[in-house]
């Protein structure tokens, strides 16, 4: 018993647990150790932590700060890869979401329902509709039901009757179907906890400034811990390379020509309060060069994206005012009453990483992802899709293992509910007697479920301990203070921009953007790490200067005059 308690770990990641993860990444020599905390890198430290190697996983910044917490929020099959003949790369990905919606994480996949409008009779339905029943049986044919309703056939009164704020000029009748959504930074999170708790060492804010090489073999790392400036070598039979729109960055570290490219291609999104517009539904609309969803999200709809070329500054991509009118005069189509600049609440962009190939128009690139071992002892994993992500982690995982000796089993991750994620339906189902218990609005716990599934306990516990915890924070009454407590003792929040932006939504859901939010943010946060009051303070005006320079950005005509804006905003430096 003593053996496997010291291999299942604590479920909790705060700062002790990173610091015997540092610990640990320096004292031995591990099988696998994975370079990129985003989603792709964390499912990789997880699929080889539950096969029972020895894993590492480093992340220069946050977990989730780059590409995996700035996308559509989609859980997906690519309706628009049925157009592109892209029959396997479809089929896979409505595998993977019936297993997160069912399976992995029912607490955090949600189904979401879309309608999409047809603008020319019987032809457009007739194509639209055989696309549907194709993404339909698709989704039957990874063993299990597919855990979302098929697609349905609408006129244009049942459109109306379902989305009042159409325009009623815009449409001839519709379809709508089924997908579904994820709070992708709190996901990534979450893997990356999961991995911990299966005995991964996992440590963010340690950067990798070079590879050690024996001869042309790659067998470990130099890296810098960002947070106490310490330098250290950690050493590993085999490497993976996870990151991402970095990877060609990562792969130029070892001194060796990579086997692809990759380019990064930016995509924007709006939020805008749900009571803008009314609709039950999403909207999936076609543009000249891709698609545009309308995704509700909460009090809340995200409205995007773009898909534009992006050579500048790959950890603060900026959108620009360029960027905003585009997607505001494509969903202003289909709308009676038009948005304007005054109703977008919050933008963010983020970065696809595609892999480079004969096509000059990012949205014609691959969304296939690729595994090589470029170099001995080095795999790379680079392109796909966010919900592809347990695939890509297997097969570089797959990749990694055939190079080490002795037999290694097989990826079990299909069958690996993410912490929260096992009793999540019987913790559902008691909910009003929860809320009875602790005095707490039902809608309360639901959200707390929602983004916690049964580790709300622990969120609980605090509020027991501390009943003003339970109380909202200032600007975003859909968080209580006891999660930017719980997101630094447990979920290995470092900064307040890792609370602000991506424990919590509070950057890009509130009106001022997590202004009012930010010093209470602080004093319990800098409570639970022991901060000091100049690094309270510190921690404060760095997150403000941040929305100073976003805001200011998205009024710029072009990226280069935004990227220039944005990057007028410090990174975080520790103060330590």
């Amino acid at each position: 018993m003593a053996e496997l308690k010291s291999v299942t770990r604590s479920s909790k990641l705060g700062p002790e647990e990173r610091a015997a993860a540092i610990e640990s990444l320096k004292a031995k020599e591990l099988d696998i150790l994975v370079i990129g905390g985003g989603i792709v890198g964390t499912g990789s430290a997880l699929d080889a932590v539950t096969r029972g190697l020895s894993v590492g996983m480093v992340e220069a910044r946050d977990w989730a700060s780059g590409t995996s917490s700035r996308s559509s929020k989609l859980v997906h099959g690519g309706i628009r890869y049925l157009e592109q003949l892209d029959f396997r790369l479809v089929r896979e990905a409505l595998i993977e979401r019936g297993l997160l919606l069912q399976r992995i994480a029912p607490h955090l996949v949600k189904p979401v329902r879309f309608l999409y409008p047809l603008t020319t009779p019987l032809i457009e339905r007739a194509y639209i509709g055989a696309g549907m029943t194709l993404y339909d049986l698709f989704s039957y044919t990874g063993g299990r039901a597919p855990g979302v309703p098929h697609h349905r056939h609408l006129t244009k009164r049942q459109m109306l009757r379902a989305a009042p704020s159409l325009a009623h000029d815009a449409f001839v009748g519709g379809l709508t179907y089924y997908d579904a959504q994820v709070d992708d930074a709190r996901y990534v999170a979450s893997v990356a906890r999961t991995a911990s708790f299966y005995g991964a060492h996992v440590a963010s804010r340690v950067r990798v400034e070079g590879f050690l090489k024996v001869g042309q073999r790659v067998v470990g790392v130099k890296a810098h811990d960002l947070e106490t400036d310490e330098r250290f070598e950690i050493r590993a039979r085999q490497v993976v390379n996870a990151t991402g729109v970095w990877t060609d960055d990562t792969q130029a570290m070892v001194g060796e020509r990579g086997q692809f490219k990759v380019r990064a291609s930016k995509g924007v999104h709006l939020v805008v309060p749900r009571d803008r517009f009314q609709s039950k539904l999403g909207l999936l609309l076609r543009t000249e060069k891709s698609v545009l969803f309308v995704i509700p999200w909460g009090r809340h709809w995200l409205i995007g994206t773009t898909d534009t070329d992006w050579y500048l500054d790959k950890a603060h991509p900026a959108a620009t005012a360029a960027d905003i009118d585009y997607i505001l005069e494509h969903v202003n189509k289909v709308l009676a009453v038009k948005l304007t600049r005054d109703d977008v609440e919050g933008v963010y962009a983020g970065l696809r990483p595609l892999l480079a190939g004969e096509s000059e128009e990012t949205s014609k690139l691959s969304r296939e992802h690729i595994v090589a071992h470029t170099v001995p002892g080095l795999v790379v994993v680079a392109g796909g899709k966010w919900t592809t992500y347990r695939i890509m982690a297997k097969d570089a995982i797959d990749e990694a293992v055939a190079a080490l000796d002795g037999r290694v089993p097989e990826s079990i991750t299909d069958d690996v509910a993410l912490l929260g994620a096992e009793g999540y339906h019987a913790a559902w189902n008691k909910r009003s007697k929860i809320a009875r218990a602790f005095g707490v609005h039902k809608v309360r716990i639901e959200h707390l479920l929602n983004r916690y599934g049964v580790m709300t306990d622990e969120l609980l516990d605090l509020i027991r301990a501390r009943p003003e915890l339970q109380e909202p924070l200032p600007g975003a009454d859909d968080y209580i203070q006891a999660e930017v407590v719980y997101a630094a003792t447990h979920e290995g929040a470092l900064h307040l921009e890792d609370v602000l932006a991506r424990r919590t939504r509070i950057s890009i859901e509130a009106w001022d953007r997590g202004v009012s939010a930010a010093p209470v943010a602080a004093a319990l946060m800098g409570e639970a790490l022991g901060w000091d009051a100049a690094r309270i303070e510190s921690e404060t005006n760095n997150y403000l200067r941040r929305v100073m320079a976003e805001r200011e950005s998205q009024e710029q005509p072009d990226d280069e005059s935004a990227d220039r804006i944005r990057l007028e905003a410090p990174d975080i430096v520790s103060t330590r």
